[in-house]
């Protein structure tokens, strides 16, 4: 082998060795960003054409009761369940959350970890508001509302803010635990978390399903790039380093 096929390979091992480190993962989350955004528009183009009109109907009736439109489908006891689960993504309860995350971090004296989880979830609740006024989208009125609502429906603020507090949160709080199956068991919880309220505010006849999927789409995408950007910063040193090898190495 010549000494420019070794150099040639040294170079490719060490840019391959890079991206592995560093980039791969940066490239992936800016696909699932985009991915996300991309259903989103494409999704928010076809309710404002209406197109999704058929879908929304038959969907939101198939989850009341066939011989009472009127009520909720299932036992008497699952709408409470459902107004239960939503009020998790309420803004009182999401502020807590929030609230008490941020303590848990200054505690700790990161700073500037709390900085970056204020942003990101403050940027995330402007966004859904902007969004909101954008669509102006009116709520159903096939079936009475199981919740109080009086903002508009697309996308659904429920569904957006759990997906961008829970996904941002579990994944900041998988940086202080070892092990992949501890790690998944929180961004697990996290996605759950996400998907059970927005469902719970289609079963309530609050929001049209196409509301809640943009809500998820555009929620996760927003998740995905406060992450993104979360790992940019801390590879720099800007952001503390929260993963607990790196602290038991000081």
């Amino acid at each position: 082998m010549s000494w420019r096929d070794r150099v040639g390979d040294g170079v490719r091992g060490g840019f391959w060795a890079r991206m592995g480190r560093h980039q791969l993962g940066m490239l992936v989350g800016m696909s699932v960003v985009a991915g996300l955004l991309f259903g989103f528009v494409e999704l928010a183009g076809e309710v404002m054409e209406g197109e999704t009109s058929a879908f929304d109907k038959r969907l939101l009736l198939a989850l009341r009761d066939p011989l009472n439109p009127e009520q909720p489908g299932g036992p008497w006891w699952l709408a409470r369940v459902a107004r239960d689960i939503t009020s998790l993504g309420s803004t009182t309860i999401l502020t807590i959350v929030t609230v008490a995350t941020l303590g848990f971090l200054l505690l700790l004296h990161k700073r500037a970890a709390a900085l970056l989880v204020l942003v990101s979830i403050g940027g995330g609740g402007t966004l859904s508001a902007l969004l909101k006024m954008l669509f102006d989208r009116a709520r159903p009125d096939l079936v009475p509302h199981g919740d109080q609502v009086i903002s508009a429906s697309f996308p659904s603020g429920h569904a957006m803010q759990s997906a961008v507090v829970y996904l941002t949160l579990g994944a900041l709080m998988s940086q202080f635990v070892e092990g992949r199956r501890t790690k998944a068991y929180l961004l697990t919880w996290a996605m759950l978390l996400t998907l059970v309220i927005g469902s719970s505010r289609v079963y309530l006849g609050v929001h049209w399903p196409t509301d809640v999927l943009a809500g998820w789409s555009v929620g996760a995408a927003w998740a995905a790039f406060c992450w993104m950007i979360a790992e940019w910063l801390q590879r720099r040193g800007a952001v503390e380093q929260d993963r607990p090898e790196a602290t038991a190495g000081r």
